[in-house]
Parts: C-alpha cells; structure tokens; sequence
C-alpha cells in the first residue's frame, strides 16, 4: 500500500507543514502551498495529472501517515483537525466519481 510520510516534529507551522507536503507527496513546483491547492493536487491520484508522485490503481488507498502526531496535535492541533477534513472531503469527491475512497489518516 502506497504511503505518504510526514514528520509531525518538523512540522512548526503552515509553512513547514506544506514543505513537508511538498516532498512527502511529489508536489509539482508551482503548488500554492495552501489547504486548497493540497486538496486539488490529492483529488486526482488515480488520473494522471503530474501533481504528485503517487498514482493509485482503482480500490487502491494512499496512507498519509504522520509521525509524531502527538507533538503536531499538542503544538498545531488545527493542522491535525484540517487533515482530516481535508482527507474526508476528498474522499467524498472520489465517491461522488462512483470510485473508492483514495486516502487515510495514519496518526503514530
């Protein structure tokens, strides 16, 4: 199963959290570095779209896992809380396609 990695620890603010974002998920260089253009870049995983490194096979799931999530979710829990809004609403685009749900929040 395909997996995004994050570092909850290196993640300081927005701006880190989309640095991170950035090399853990491939994103092309003019990504806007904001909680839209992270879910654009995501909502497309299965076409090949060039706007991240992951391509999934159908009933395929990306894990976005984020390491040291208790630190992330006791310095920036509105990080973790957009997540996984951001996560749910993507997902629901996926089924709104008839495909299955391409994400999942794994919190270590």
């Amino acid at each position: 199963m395909p997996t995004a990695h994050l570092n909850g620890e290196r993640i300081t603010d927005w701006d880190s959290f989309h640095t991170e974002c950035t090399v853990a998920f491939g994103f092309p260089e003019f990504y806007g570095r904001n909680m839209n253009a992270w879910v654009d870049c995501l909502s497309y995983l299965r076409d090949d779209d060039g706007m991240s490194k992951f391509r999934l096979k159908d009933n395929e799931i990306l894990n976005i896992e984020v390491q040291h999530s208790d630190k992330l979710r006791q310095h920036l829990p509105e990080i973790i809380e957009e997540l996984e809004f951001c996560i749910a609403a993507i997902n629901e685009r996926y089924e709104d396609y008839g495909e299955a749900a391409g994400l999942k929040l794994v919190l270590r």
